[in-house]
């Protein structure tokens, strides 16, 4: 990989193959170089966004010939860094590549291009009455290819899974340019290794996907969507093993809330309440969802009832209408841009075993504490898949900057915790830059090593996406 910037001889073709449409004019290079949260601003030798699938191979192969490095970006809704150039790269957006390509009902797929965004994807299985259960806060602008190649999560992974679990074929252009056709859609394929596992999740460190074929679930008819309030966390996983349980696998979401998050939101998000008259220290936020069999409405109703009877339920509200379940989802995709308001601070995403969470949690407050006992945690995230967002933001009325001399203290602390959970420092966010040096620290040898081949056997210029997820 060339440690200098690209020519201008070298960076003419790559021009040529793409044309006046496909050039990103330095005017215009602003939002494709910052992160969307303003913590890091990158810099680019080119940008340039391809019209298909044959042009992003065309730049690759002139790429890998002359060593120039490449950065693939789709929506840059990433948080960690992964999607923005550092140094001398070319810059590969996907959003000219975007076409639906097909629906199909009997199958139960549908295939997409890497630029089409999340929210196109799941309108367009709805018109066929499918749904792709993928949902995240960032569904409007983020793109196929950048959710697949961070392995994106959400609200659904507890009954759907995370994106590895929803891709069933890939296509890619690989780091020397050529094109590889892995869009499958058997659901029964055992002739050797699962190569499209290696881009789910690879951050564009190990090829380019361009499109997708997708897996698509029958479209629920029914949706309850209950706010529960709890005395604990113990009494959170308690009330999830038991609505999973009693309710035959209709739940679909599970978000664990603590009240820290309320007050955030009411305080920094117009026009929302609080759902419940008392406050409660935690709260829960569920959905079941299903066919036109079942009475989901008497199903939620009955199991609230029983979950207060054996006291691990304080109090509940059943959302009456789409309004009222549009409200309270609000309340839960609000509180990261509330925490925004108040300062950046510490932003952890992690995972342990769900009986752990409570433990976790515990656990955490007291590490923090130790260090910065007034900053305030903002804790809440997927319990029903072991997720939590563990943030930490400055305390009431002080500077945004206040944490700062403290997160590098933080973050080893809550890793620490980590550790002892056997859980992981990065559930759903990925690696890319920010986490790329920790990644070394947290993982054993073998398995860094094993990283490593892999990387050095499919692009061994390392041109693909550099520092972002290894040191190479």
């Amino acid at each position: 990989m060339q440690k200098s910037p690209p020519s201008s001889d070298l960076l003419t073709p790559i021009a040529n193959i793409v044309g006046p449409k496909g050039m990103i004019s330095e005017d215009a290079q602003d939002p494709f170089l910052t992160e969307w949260r303003q913590r890091w601003k990158g810099k680019a030798s080119m940008i340039v966004a391809p019209a298909s699938t044959q042009e992003v191979a065309n730049i690759v192969r002139h790429c890998a010939h002359h060593k120039i490095a490449i950065t693939p970006q789709g929506g840059n809704t990433g948080l960690v860094g992964g999607q923005i150039p550092f140094g001398h790269e070319v810059l590969i957006s996907l959003n000219r590549i975007r076409t639906i390509h097909d629906v199909s009902p009997l199958d139960n797929t549908m295939t997409v291009d890497a630029g089409v965004t999340l929210s196109e994807a799941q309108e367009a299985a709805k018109t066929q009455n499918r749904l792709f259960p993928l949902s995240i806060g960032s569904e409007g602008s983020c793109q196929i290819g950048g959710v697949i190649s961070t392995n994106a999560g959400g609200v659904n992974v507890l009954r759907y899974g995370n994106m590895r679990d929803l891709v069933m074929g890939v296509e890619a252009v690989m780091p020397n340019g050529e094109i590889w056709n892995g869009l499958n859609r058997l659901r029964k394929n055992n002739t050797g290794y699962d190569l499209k596992q290696l881009l789910i999740g690879g951050e564009g460190t190990l090829g380019i996907i361009t499109k997708a074929v997708l897996k698509l679930f029958a479209q629920p008819t029914q949706t309850q969507t209950i706010f529960a309030g709890c005395k604990n966390a113990h009494d959170i996983i308690t009330l999830l093993s038991f609505m999973q349980e009693q309710s035959g696998g209709l739940v679909s979401s599970f978000e664990l809330i603590e009240r820290p998050c309320i007050d955030l939101v009411l305080k920094n998000t117009p026009q929302t309440r609080d759902p419940l008259t008392d406050q409660y220290p935690v709260y829960a936020l569920i959905e079941l969802s299903s066919g036109p069999s079942q009475d989901l409405r008497t199903i939620s109703e009955t199991l609230m009832a029983q979950a207060f009877e054996k006291s691990f339920l304080a109090d509940a509200m059943i959302a009456e209408n789409l309004s009222q379940r549009d409200n309270l989802w609000r309340i839960r995709h609000s509180i990261s841009p509330s925490m925004n308001i108040e300062g950046i601070g510490a932003r952890h995403d992690v995972s342990v075993p769900i009986q752990s969470i409570p433990d976790f949690l515990k656990a955490a407050k007291i590490a923090v504490e130790k260090i910065t006992p007034r900053a305030r945690i903002i804790a809440f995230g997927h319990a029903g898949d072991g997720n939590i967002h563990y943030d930490i933001i400055p305390p009431e009325g002080a500077e945004r900057t206040f944490l700062d001399p403290f997160v590098d203290d933080i973050e080893m602390a809550i890793y620490d915790v980590i550790a002892s959970f056997q859980g992981s420092i990065s559930a759903e966010h990925g690696i890319g830059a920010h986490k790329r040096d920790t990644l070394e620290t947290r993982k054993s040898a073998v398995e860094i090593e094993m990283m490593r081949a892999i990387k050095n056997a499919l692009d061994p210029a390392g041109i693909m996406n550099p520092q972002k997820m290894l040191n190479m």
